[in-house]
């Protein structure tokens, strides 16, 4: 176990084994904070669960399960905080929740999303300029791992979008469609496909983004379906090799992207042959579609709806499939009910199911033919109404805030006895205000423009800000990531600049960004990985993709690449433990690109 580092100060931490497996199935989790009062661990196959702290270790345990084999979102709730456990280096990406990961490996058999010894596509991050956003959005794209050895070939694309408040990283971070797709391909069950990932909230990217409140759920003509369609395909179809025909041509999702891929999909039958949804539904007024089954029927190759019977969805769900039912549609339905409900367990266990299907037209309409009707309904099927989203999406806290030149910190604590902010831009912590609702704030002058790591210091335990969604993708401890007023580093560039492409290699801890110009005597700049961080850090925290695009856009920069490893070389490197913060090791960086004008 690698030395975790806090926030700014690199401090090292007692090392110990934060997750033990027992032979019995059980798991037992640890953690060390010799400040907490009270602390329980909260994990989705068991609830929460008291821990209690060992005089002799003072380490806080608790043993919970036993449990399947499987990914599973947990927490530490701290005196009433909930805190991501800052020895454990996989993460869920979210906007709002932070939720650490706890696989629990398979002793026999292997697990559909297992990483197994066969030949791996590659994850890509993609920038692309969005007239939809009028600015920078971002995606995931996995290509298949003949893609670049097989240069003639080309291949069907699968739209796939993540759940309400999910990033664009989740259905690789948590889904794990590489590693599912992967497997299936090595043993021949399913077809060769690019998979995309859009970010299903772009309205939290506009300049004048709704800053509280419930998230976006409306689908056909938003920001999301026109970005999708005007803006994504586009890009997508003129930077890789795809077929750009609807039979070649899949979209889906979990949860509210699964209401975005079906409303999409059903929407742009000429463009879309296979429509899946995992724990969703979507609207029953799209016209011409469900009053016209025989059209309907002859244009979808493949229509999957997935749901767990224990899912707060179920009732929508099982109404929507039985409403197709009665229109004459053709679906495939299946139920779980061993899954715990709307939970990525599912998401995963439905991708491997329907990615055999994708564009395999023989496959797909036996699943077809062979569907079973909707479960009787019993009157018991739970609704997702507008009390539930309430309770589920409240008020949110606006934290950061720009307001010019400075940027405000919020955090919601009432039984705190004090809280600060600990930043990249300080020496000391600096102390935070309460008001009289438990919300502490404070504002930090002339910071509204910098790129700079942070988090809270909530009586004397380090938290990353429950209301930003980036995080820097540190070892352990994950601080957050200010941005800056103009947005994120996604939408730092104005106008419509060619941007480049970022390959991780994640199994080895590397990551190649690569300007569309850059040709095979561009220069390298090598970025050497720091004690504590991965090979996303020069990326995210060091801004390091953004500012080639905008140096090279503004002719200051050569088309480059930038090659992230945690080996040095001998010229144009930069040491990342060479520098205490990113402010001064994205000044570093940006000085040496300047250096390769034309």
């Amino acid at each position: 176990m690698s030395i975790v580092l806090t926030c700014c100060n690199q401090v090292p931490t007692t090392e110990y084994e934060p997750v033990i497996f027992n032979n019995d199935g059980t798991v037992t989790f640890q953690y060390k904070n010799d400040q907490a009062k009270e602390v329980f661990v909260d994990i989705q196959f068991a609830g929460k669960n008291p821990m209690h702290r060992d005089s002799l270790t003072g380490l806080w345990r608790a043993t919970v399960g036993p449990a399947a084999p499987d990914m599973y979102p947990y927490n530490f709730q701290v005196d009433g905080i909930g805190v991501m456990d800052p020895m454990c280096d996989q993460y869920f990406p979210n906007e709002g929740f932070k939720n650490s990961l706890l696989e629990i490996p398979a002793k026999e058999g292997t697990l559909p999303h297992d990483i197994r010894q066969v030949p791996h596509g590659r994850m890509e991050h993609i920038h692309y300029y969005s007239e939809s956003l009028g600015g920078t959005n971002t995606a995931m794209v996995y290509l298949p791992a003949s893609y670049s050895s097989d240069t003639a070939k080309s291949y069907p694309v699968f739209y796939l979008i993540s759940g309400t408040t999910d990033t664009e990283e989740v259905y690789y971070k948590v889904g794990r469609v590489n590693y599912i797709l992967d497997n299936l391909l090595a043993e021949g069950k399913a077809k060769e496909m690019i998979v995309v990932l859009p970010y299903g909230n772009p309205n939290k990217l506009l300049p004048q983004a709704p800053k509280v409140g419930m998230p976006a759920m409306g689908f056909g003509g938003d920001v999301f379906s026109n970005d999708l369609i005007n803006d994504l395909m586009p890009y997508v179809e003129s930077h890789y090799r795809t077929i750009n025909n609807r039979e070649s041509r899949a979209i889906g999702g979990f949860s509210r992207g699964g209401n975005q891929g079906l409303s999409n999909g059903l929407r742009n039958l000429d463009k879309f042959a296979y429509l899946c949804s995992y724990s969703s539904f979507t609207n029953t007024d799209i016209p011409h579609v469900y009053d016209n089954a025989a059209e309907t029927n002859g244009l979808i190759r493949l229509f999957w709806l997935g749901v767990g019977t224990d899912d707060f969805l179920f009732g929508n769900a099982r109404d929507y499939t039985e409403f197709l039912d009665q229109k004459g549609i053709r679906c495939v339905k299946e139920y779980t009910d061993d899954k715990f409900g709307h939970t990525w367990m599912n998401a995963k266990y439905f991708l491997s199911r329907t990615l055999p299907l994708l564009f395999n037209p023989e496959a797909s309409e036996t699943a077809m033919s062979q569907a079973t009707s909707t479960l009787p309904k019993t009157g018991e099927e739970p609704q997702f109404t507008p009390g539930v989203m309430a309770r589920m999406f409240p008020r949110a806290i606006v934290s950061p805030e720009f307001e010019g030149t400075g940027v405000t910190f919020r955090f919601k604590a009432p039984q705190a006895q004090s809280v600060s902010l600990e930043c990249e831009l300080t020496e000391g912590s600096i102390t935070m205000e309460r008001d009289s609702d438990g919300v502490w704030s404070t504002t930090l002058p002339d910071a509204a423009d910098k790129v700079f790591e942070y988090c809270f210091n909530v009586d004397g335990t380090r938290v990353c800000d429950p209301c930003n969604m980036y995080l820097s993708p540190c070892l352990g401890f994950k601080p957050s990531l200010s941005y800056g007023k103009k947005g994120t580093y996604y939408m730092y560039t104005s106008g419509n600049i060619a941007h480049g492409t970022v390959s991780y290699d994640y199994a080895n801890g590397k990551a190649e960004y690569r300007h569309p110009e850059a040709n095979e005597n561009a220069p390298v700049i090598t970025l050497v990985i720091g004690n504590g961080h991965t090979a996303e850090s020069w990326i995210k925290a060091g801004n390091a993709s953004a500012m080639a695009d905008i140096l090279t856009a503004q002719g200051k920069c050569s088309p480059c690449r930038l090659v992230v490893t945690d080996k040095p070389c001998q010229e144009l490197c930069i040491k990342a433990d060479d520098y205490k913060t990113w402010p001064e090791r994205t000044q570093a960086l940006e000085k040496m690109m300047l250096t390769l004008a034309n």
